[in-house]
């Protein structure tokens, strides 16, 4: 059976008060014992170090040599000496064009050359027993000068008989078609049993890839940088395949054309790579990188740093009670993951590279990560 409890005395009352107040205070002195809340952020020092200057653009690859192999004979094509797509040398043999019609033509040739020379020599002997016939008068001069014109005609017989000898021998030479220069073949364009006629037909298209070259264009505005840098020892040109391809190719600038293109505003460059682990090929597209020069002592941020307003760019500098200020800052420019500090920060200073957006300004911060001075910008 439940029974109503009686009120509490007066005495009891009181006591109840003021245990509330004890409470009440002493959960108030934890908050402020506690301090303000604290913003978890990344930070780096801001230091020195040699950052290049890039001008950066992409740009394509292309062979230092490429030629489409023809036939300089007609004929029946009997081989094909070397795999689609192999490296070839300079001088090797591809393709055998049935030789025989030439074999043919130059035993012809030869048998020719062989009976003009003795005729030849049969009237040379004639014209000068005639020249000695004329001395003593048993014969007219208009015969022997007959006899010399016959023998010059039979010596410009042999003449043209040994040139007839020489192409046949040159075409025979030519039924053999050889590499005119060191490279990687392409497909097959006539195999064998066609029929292959000379300066006409394509049979396969060499490129030299060893080196090979990239061109690319700049705007006509670097032209005066380009230019000025160019004096110094060979600038240099990095390249990669792709944003997500971390391996980069160093090459050196080796040609800028003689003119700007009034069409696109542009001056087109190449650059030549030694590319001995063919990473690149022909018709490649790549984004390329000039270095002008490398600044030995610049300035730097993490790119992360740096945010943009509508007062202009600023970063968060931690301050030394663990506060976070917005420090305006000017950039003269960016390498990689690097920026080039022009104005607003000096070398030590603490900048929030994680973490920024929850922070305002006077606020507590607590670091939980921190970087070295940024370094030199990604190759």
């Amino acid at each position: 059976m439940c029974r109503p409890t009686p009120a509490p005395s007066g005495s009891v009352r009181q006591a109840a008060r003021g245990l509330g107040l004890l409470l009440l205070a002493g959960g108030c002195a934890h908050r402020v014992a506690g301090g303000p809340p604290r913003v978890p952020v990344a930070v780096a020092q801001v230091g020195r170090a040699p950052v290049p200057f890039d001008l950066v653009t992409t740009g394509s690859a292309e062979p230092l040599q490429t030629v489409a192999v023809q036939s300089q004979v007609t004929g029946v094509l009997s081989a094909v000496t070397f795999a689609e797509g192999a490296e070839v040398t300079a001088g090797e043999p591809l393709f055998q064009i049935d030789p025989r019609p030439f074999q043919a033509a130059l035993d012809q040739a030869r048998a020719t050359l062989v009976r003009d020379s003795a005729q030849a020599v049969s009237a040379d002997a004639d014209a000068k027993r005639w020249a000695d016939l004329v001395r003593l008068d048993y014969v007219t001069q208009s015969d022997a000068d007959a006899k010399a014109a016959a023998a010059a005609s039979a010596n410009a017989v042999v003449s043209a008989d040994s040139a007839a000898l020489a192409s046949a021998a040159l075409n025979l030479q030519w039924a053999t078609i050889r590499a005119p220069i060191s490279g990687r073949t392409g497909r097959l364009l006539l195999r064998l049993g066609n029929l292959v006629r000379a300066n006409m037909d394509q049979l396969v298209v060499i490129n030299q890839i060893h080196p090979i070259l990239v061109q690319f264009a700049l705007p006509e505005r670097f032209l005066p940088q380009i230019q000025q840098y160019r004096r110094s020892p060979q600038l240099s040109v990095l390249v990669t395949g792709s944003d997500a391809d971390t391996s980069v190719r160093e090459g050196a600038l080796t040609f800028l054309d003689n003119a700007v293109d009034s069409t696109t505003g542009t001056v087109l460059l190449k650059a030549e790579f030694a590319n001995r682990d063919n990473a690149l090929w022909p018709g490649q597209f790549l984004n390329v990188r000039l270095r002008l020069y490398v600044e030995p002592q610049a300035l730097v941020v993490p790119a992360e740093a740096v945010m943009t307003g509508q007062a202009g760019t600023y970063v968060f500098v931690v301050n030394p009670d663990g506060t976070a200020r917005s420090q305006p800052v000017t950039i003269e420019r960016t390498a990689g993951q690097t920026a080039v500090v022009a104005q607003g920060l000096e070398v030590g200073d603490q900048v929030v590279t994680d973490g920024q957006s929850r922070l305002v300004a006077g606020a507590h911060v607590e670091i939980k990560g921190s970087g070295a001075p940024p370094g030199q910008g990604d190759r």
